[in-house]
């Protein structure tokens, strides 16, 4: 079974053209993880300071990310964006998942 979804974030003021670099500069290492956690068809998207992430989650986005928050390379990656990326989580300390009301195949 796979999971869509999706959640938001907020850049820092200023920091959306080095958001943009960073990931065009994704580490191999990253990707990798990322599809051998699970999480695949990830694409994100900016509308100002905020980002949009979609991804699809083998077999569910808690697995997937769960497997992917244990991994070195996402801590480091984490830490080489704590200057860009000002809220990623909510007050809780959780991803701010956006609720699917609709889908078209």
């Amino acid at each position: 079974m796979m999971e869509r979804c999706c959640f938001t974030f907020t850049l820092r003021p200023g920091m959306e053209a080095e958001y943009r670099r960073r990931h065009d500069e994704i580490w191999p290492e990253m990707v990798a993880e990322l599809k051998a956690s699970g999480i695949a068809n990830y694409t994100l998207f900016r509308r100002g300071r905020e980002v949009y992430a979609y991804c699809e989650c083998e077999p569910d986005a808690a697995t997937a990310f769960g497997r992917m928050g244990a991994t070195e390379v996402n801590a480091r990656w984490g830490e080489w964006f704590e200057d860009v990326i000002e809220a990623l989580a909510d007050e809780a300390g959780e991803l701010r998942w956006a609720e699917q009301v609709w889908h078209l195949d």
